[in-house]
């Protein structure tokens, strides 16, 4: 089933020919995967969508700017080129401030700071990757605010902005509209996640794929990136079955209506399953639920009974089972813990 968009105020879609226009402020130092690795991933984003036949043109085009036009260098030596100076930069639907050791001077650029308070007013969404988040500290656009960035860069974050919550063990935070990530390639989950936003996470899981980036990250139950979740299958029919299972998770999965699906005895669906995913049937399907669960409970305000309904799980304690086993704590638990600030809806 084809997903269509569902936050994106300028869809688009095959309804719509124009693309979502994703801005990097860089500067001189700057973290070249900060750059380049969001803008992989929305790039890339554009290419599946299309030759899916998912968006009729490119969902989104994708722009770096800096203190003026033409190259710059990063803070590995590579130099990258920037399309437009920031002050020629009117109207985006994402914007992103980059991260890199180039940032102290751009805290201290008055003007650029201005023209990223008064883009925050315009945009969709405004992100910062790594040391970025210095920059949107600045500003005060993180007062009162939840926020990340990199792990050696938590304690300054919290001194350059007293009002702001500081999770240091985050891959990336949200507030509403406003974004920030943890070091370098955590943009790239930050991006995934905004990829997922838009078109599902069936979308997210196939670009992410393509982009080989499958393997959950070390640490805290926050750092798992929530559309990697998944590991997807090099064998077509059961990697098509993953993806419909993702679509219907609050459906029957038992293996006699997944063998079905495909077509295969229930023995040797079992048998061609786990060996093509690492896991069988069964702890597939509870391993998606709980994660889809983990994401209303971080993103929305929705009563743990519909979650439980809309997961697929039958039982309060069927969802409290597999939240102990594969979580560690209680579904209530999480939502206090890790629920993202200014995100409502279901």
């Amino acid at each position: 089933m084809k997903r269509q968009p569902r936050t994106i105020a300028t869809p688009p879609g095959k309804e719509s020919t124009t693309p979502h226009r994703v801005v990097m402020f860089a500067y001189p130092d700057a973290q070249i995967l900060d750059v380049t690795g969001p803008l992989e991933v929305f790039g890339r984003a554009a290419r599946w969508l299309r030759d899916k036949g998912i968006a009729r043109g490119l969902a989104y085009t994708v722009e770096v700017v800096a203190t003026e036009p033409g190259p710059f260098a990063t803070s590995s030596g590579v130099r990258l080129v920037a399309e437009r100076a920031w002050r020629d930069v009117k109207q985006a639907d994402t914007l992103f401030v980059t991260g890199g050791i180039g940032y102290r001077k751009v805290i201290e650029d008055e003007a650029a700071l201005a023209w990223i308070r008064t883009m925050a007013g315009k945009v969709q969404r405004l992100g910062s990757i790594c040391t970025g988040a210095l920059v949107l500290a600045r500003t005060g656009l993180l007062e009162g605010k939840s926020a990340t960035t990199h792990w050696a860069y938590c304690n300054e974050l919290a001194k350059a902005a007293a009002r702001t919550r500081v999770d240091p063990d985050a891959i990336f935070v949200r507030n509403g509209k406003l974004y920030t990530s943890a070091g370098v390639t955590a943009g790239m989950d930050m991006a995934l996640a905004m990829v997922e936003e838009d078109w599902g996470q069936a979308a997210a899981l196939g670009v992410a794929r393509e982009l080989v980036l499958f393997l959950k990250r070390p640490g805290g139950q926050s750092q798992f990136s929530n559309q990697l979740a998944a590991q997807f299958s090099d064998d077509d029919p059961i990697r098509e079955l993953q993806l419909w299972m993702l679509e219907r998770l609050d459906k029957d999965l038992s293996i006699p209506r997944l063998a079905a699906r495909v077509a295969m005895s229930e023995r040797n669906f079992a048998r061609r399953f786990t060996e093509s995913v690492g896991m069988a049937p069964g702890q597939y399907v509870t391993r998606i639920r709980v994660d889809a669960a983990r994401r209303k409970l971080e993103e929305s305000a929705v009563p743990i009974s519909q979650i439980v309904r809309r997961c697929g799980f039958g039982t309060l304690e069927s969802l409290r089972r597999a939240f102990a086993a594969h979580v560690g704590v209680a579904p209530s638990s999480y939502r206090e813990r890790f629920r993202r600030e200014g995100s409502g809806g279901g």
